[in-house]
């Protein structure tokens, strides 16, 4: 136990023990203010580091965070019991040892309703403990959650401005590498492509810092870019785009289908006799990009940045596979189109997420039965006082405490499984009718 919590336990026998003798101690003398600090003492000390060394034992065995429920069951077992057996010792050393009084009455008159009391002062305390111990526990857990959450979402964010910051450069160095190819071979050209170039440059600007953008925005710009392909290769290269106008509102991830069409004209020849057909089309949510195989025989190394960059940035955004097609007549990429303009750390939470929302939820449940018991615990207490004091002939509290008690055992059901089993098999029970019906009517 750590030295702040035994000052805790010292300053608690003090204050007990002080208002004991003020209070309770007919003979005031400093023997009897000794006598009354030390059985304060005997009892705090005693029912204190029992309880922690049960409780850090159980916690350690049954962690809150990841076994609940059987740190629960097994909480509540081992405080009913450690604290009886410590109460027991405590009065048996301070009646029998200390009072000196008769051993064969330990049970009966005034000693078993001070066991009896004792017992219930020791299970509010350890209520008390074992719900600071939880509470503990998942707000250690949830902060490290919560910091584990915020270094995925930098490190993704991070990650993927890496990848579209690869874009810029990129682009920018295969376009003069284009250029400086057209000075030589047909100026005229060259300056239509420089004009060309200007425009997807500035879009190559504005779209690069986007997550998503519209297939329709996307389709237009890798039109443009085949205007300027057809530029430099004239009849060498066809292309064709069919994407059917519902797909236009649909999103990808920026320069794409720039990248699929430069990747299609790096690696596979083009002819005026044997021209590279592409075609762009949409089937099933997904915006297809198909060539004619003619691969090169000999390809100069290459930076690995198009198809791949594509890849990472599609799995950083959704769940969603960038497929790759081949066969000897043609190379086919599908990208997936995606129908909302929002990250899938908000649309598709991950399992871990998942799990820390329903972990936030149980621990929302937890708290409200541990609040229940512990005022459950303080209250039929001071009811019994209350009814004993002001009319002993007539045991009032046992309606409260059985009524209370029938509502918290409900309560205990609920938030530790059998309640929620039930509730689950029925929910699914429906559902599997509601889907049954509407097979049959299919």
């Amino acid at each position: 136990m750590q030295k702040k919590s035994l000052i805790t336990i010292a300053w608690i026998t003090f204050i007990i023990g002080t208002l004991i003798f003020v209070f309770l101690t007919p003979v005031k003398s400093v023997k009897n203010y000794t006598f009354t600090l030390a059985v304060s003492a005997l009892y705090t000390f005693t029912i204190a580091l029992g309880n922690g060394f049960i409780n850090d034992y159980l916690t350690r065995r049954y962690p809150w965070e990841t076994h609940t429920r059987m740190r629960t069951i097994w909480g509540i077992i081992a405080t009913l019991v450690v604290n009886t057996a410590l109460v027991l010792f405590c009065d048996y050393i301070n009646f029998i040892v200390f009072q000196q009084r008769d051993p064969s009455l330990f049970f009966t008159g005034s000693m078993a309703f001070s066991h009896w009391a004792a017992i219930n002062i020791a299970l509010l305390v350890s209520a008390v403990l074992h719900a600071r111990g939880f509470m503990e526990g998942w707000q250690v857990s949830a902060k490290a959650e919560i910091v584990r959450q915020k270094f995925i979402a930098k490190s993704a964010n991070a990650q993927f401005e890496s990848l579209k910051n690869q874009l810029d450069p990129h682009f920018l160095f295969n376009s003069l590498n284009v250029l400086s190819s057209l000075i030589d071979e047909n100026p005229l050209q060259a300056q239509r492509f420089t004009a060309s170039m200007s425009k997807i440059y500035r879009y190559v600007l504005e779209q690069k810092d986007k997550e998503l953008v519209t297939v329709a925005e996307e389709l237009e710009f890798a039109k443009t870019y085949a205007t300027l392909l057809k530029t430099r290769f004239e009849d060498s290269v066809s292309f064709s785009f069919e994407v059917n106008p519902h797909a236009l509102n649909g999103f990808v991830v920026p320069l794409s289908l720039q990248l699929l069409l430069e990747n299609c004209i790096k690696h596979n020849f083009a002819t005026a006799a044997r021209p590279l057909n592409i075609k762009i089309y949409a089937a099933d949510n997904f915006l297809l990009i198909e060539n004619t195989l003619q691969q090169r025989d000999q390809v100069k190394e290459s930076a690995g940045i198009g198809l791949s960059n594509i890849v990472q940035r599609y799995s950083l955004l959704t769940k969603e596979n960038v497929y790759i097609e081949k066969s000897k007549e043609f190379f086919r990429v599908k990208i997936p189109i995606l129908t909302h303009k929002i990250t899938p750390m908000i649309t598709q939470p991950s399992k871990e997420s998942v799990a820390y929302q329903r972990a936030a939820k149980r621990v929302k449940e937890l708290k409200g039965f541990y609040a229940n018991l512990t005022s459950y615990c303080l209250v039929i207490p001071f009811l019994i006082f209350v009814n004993l004091y002001t009319a002993p002939q007539y045991h009032w509290f046992w309606w409260p405490m059985a009524g209370w008690g029938i509502g918290l055992a409900s309560h205990a059901l609920q938030v530790f499984g059998i309640g929620r089993d039930w509730e689950e098999k029925q929910i699914r029970k429906i559902l599997e009718k509601e889907n049954t019906a509407q097979n049959e009517n299919f």
